[in-house]
């Protein structure tokens, strides 16, 4: 049985169901009106995997930015090649991964979900459609659909069932709108990979092994495209070229609402933010963040105590007896300080230049008398 007959059915249902739709107001025989019957058919796709796209953007943005956090890992467990360093550096790596919330397969899930369409549609037209149209129906692709969508044309002799390879009745035609789609996906495809590789992306987050995977794919997905593309329909190659340029919007708008923290597309939305404040009168916006005031624990800095030799009667104090007191002054000074500081709010605790030199000046004082 084969695997994908529910999800050709579903491609064909669908196609006959805009095809429908369209020969309304359009010709049912043109072949224009077949074109956007498959452009319908993607948008009904791809509407569907919309929360997939959001999750796979996120999980991108994510797994860039825990880039630098991955290379220090790696750097840390450099050399090492025992089980224990290979399991504590892979324990290391799913935390960072789970605490960003970065997982390496969900930027793959929407492509994974479109490839049994995509090969569904690939079959429908190559296969289903010639043998429907000499007699053979397939599902709601009656006899009569399939005659109409195998002979109607576009730009000369152009029929969705042709490919580059084989350009049927267009010949030449059929080579050139094929070319001229296939050189769309690759441009639309650059683009859209570079809006997220480079302008979303802050800098930090495009250095490393990440960085250049990023990179080498920007430059591999439009060159997959000459490759495969001469062989497909040219109804593939239209519900192909739809869904980029679908990604390519989508991408944009997420891109442009929810910009990564410290990127490019970020400052473009925050001079966006205050040119409208600007217009409207009203005072720019500060989107700097606030630097981290990080301030040592006051009970962590050594003290130094010295105890007097005598006491105040002139009796010789024991060792036990100058610990003792060498640590109630330690405990006095700590509390003298905490006191100071919760007085003084977030103020440096550290003592002033003044201080320091009248404290020294007092120890002077006491070593002279």
């Amino acid at each position: 049985m084969n695997p994908l007959y529910p999800i050709e059915w579903a491609v064909a249902w669908l196609m006959v169901k805009f095809h429908a739709l369209l020969s309304v107001f359009m010709d049912p025989n043109a072949g224009i009106t077949w074109v956007l019957s498959i452009v319908g058919l993607t948008a009904v796709v791809r509407t569907l995997i919309i929360p997939l796209f959001v999750r796979q953007i996120r999980a991108s943005r994510a797994m860039q930015m825990v880039s630098p956090e991955l290379q220090a890992v790696q750097k840390k467990y450099k050399g090492k090649t025992d089980q224990d360093s290979r399991q504590k550096m892979a324990e290391e790596t799913m935390a960072i991964y789970k605490e960003a919330g970065a997982s390496p397969f969900s930027s793959c899930l929407p492509v994974l979900l479109q490839m049994p369409i995509f090969f569904g549609l690939f079959r429908v037209l190559y296969t289903k459609l010639p043998q429907a149209a000499g007699g053979d129906p397939f599902g709601p692709l009656t006899v009569e659909l399939a005659r109409s969508a195998n002979a109607s044309t576009f730009f000369g002799n152009v029929t969705i069932a042709d490919s580059f390879l084989s350009p049927g009745d267009g010949g030449i035609s059929t080579r050139i709108v094929a070319g001229i789609i296939i050189a769309l996906m690759c441009a639309v495809t650059f683009i859209t990979q570079k809006e997220l590789t480079m302008r979303n992306m802050p800098q930090a987050a495009l250095e490393g092994p990440m960085a250049g995977t990023q990179k080498m794919m920007l430059y591999m997905l439009p060159f997959i495209y000459v490759i495969t593309g001469p062989g497909m329909p040219i109804g593939v190659l239209v519900y192909w070229l739809t869904t980029n340029v679908w990604t390519f919007v989508q991408q944009w708008i997420v891109i442009r609402a929810t910009p990564t923290p410290g990127s490019d597309a970020e400052k473009a939305r925050h001079e966006r933010i205050n040119a409208k404040r600007a217009k409207k009168g009203l005072e720019p916006l500060d989107f700097t963040p606030p630097k981290k005031v990080v301030t040592e624990p006051v009970e962590d800095k050594p003290i130094r105590i010295q105890p007097p030799a005598k006491n105040k009667g002139g009796k010789k104090l024991t060792d036990q007896e100058k610990l003792e007191r060498a640590r109630a002054a330690r405990a006095k000074a700590v509390e003298e300080r905490r006191a100071a500081r919760e007085a003084a709010g977030e103020a440096d605790p550290r003592p002033q230049r003044g201080s320091n030199a009248l404290n020294k000046s007092a120890r002077k004082k006491k070593r002279k008398k």
